[in-house]
C-alpha cells in the first residue's frame, strides 16, 4: 500500500502483498502517533511488497479510542482508511481534549461523508470489527500500543520505538528474500 493511496483501507488483504505487517494501534495513543513516521517510511520503502494492516487495540485509559477505532472502520468503508487514521493520529491532543467531534471534523476535512461517520458511531455497525481485533490482540499477547507482528514475531513499541523500524526491515527483507513467505 502506498502512503499516498487515498483509497487504501487499513484492513487491506491484498493478495499481491507477500509480507504482512499487522500494526496493533490505538488512535488516541501518543506512541502510535510517534510511530507514524516509521510506518510511512516502511510503506515508502516496500510499497506493495509490504501489506501494512491496522489492527485496533483501544486502551481503557483513552476514553475516545474505541470511538476512534469505529470511525476508522467507517472511513475505510468510505475508501479513506489510512488517510483518516493518519489524520486522527496527528490530532491526538485535540482528540484528548475534545473527543468525538474531532473524529467527525477529520472526516469532513478529508471529504468523507461526516454525517454517515457520525451515524456509524451511533448505530455501532463497526463494533464487531473493533472487538474482533482487540480479542485477537489479547490472544497473541498484545498489552499496549503500538505492537507489531511480522513473520510470526511480535514487537512491542509501546515501551520504545527505538530500533523497531530496523527490526521490521530486517524481518521484511528476510521474508521477501525467502520468496515472500508470510
Amino acid at each position: 500500500m502506498s502512503p499516498n493511496d487515498s483509497t487504501a483501507s487499513p484492513r487491506s488483504d491484498s493478495a499481491s502483498s507477500p509480507v504482512v505487517l499487522d500494526v496493533w494501534c490505538e488512535l488516541q495513543c501518543p506512541d502510535c502517533r510517534s510511530a507514524l513516521a516509521d510506518l510511512r517510511e516502511l510503506r515508502a520503502r516496500y510499497g506493495d511488497a509490504l501489506d501494512v494492516r491496522l489492527r485496533h487495540f483501544p486502551l481503557a485509559k483513552h476514553p475516545h479510542a474505541y470511538a476512534a477505532a469505529q470511525a476508522a472502520e467507517e472511513a475505510a468503508a468510505q475508501g479513506q482508511g489510512w488517510p483518516y487514521v493518519e489524520a486522527v493520529l496527528e490530532r491526538v491532543a485535540d482528540l484528548d481534549a475534545r473527543g468525538v467531534p474531532v473524529l467527525v471534523e477529520v472526516a469532513r476535512e478529508l471529504g468523507l461523508d461526516a454525517e454517515e461517520l457520525d451515524t456509524a458511531l451511533i448505530d455501532g455497525r463497526h463494533l464487531l470489527a473493533v472487538d474482533a481485533d482487540q480479542a485477537e490482540g489479547q490472544a497473541i499477547g498484545v498489552t499496549g500500543t503500538p505492537t507489531y507482528e511480522i513473520g510470526g514475531e511480535r514487537l512491542d513499541g509501546g515501551k520504545s520505538q527505538e530500533g523497531l523500524r530496523e527490526r521490521i526491515t530486517e524481518i521484511a527483507d528476510r521474508l521477501l528474500g525467502e520468496g515472500g513467505a508470510r
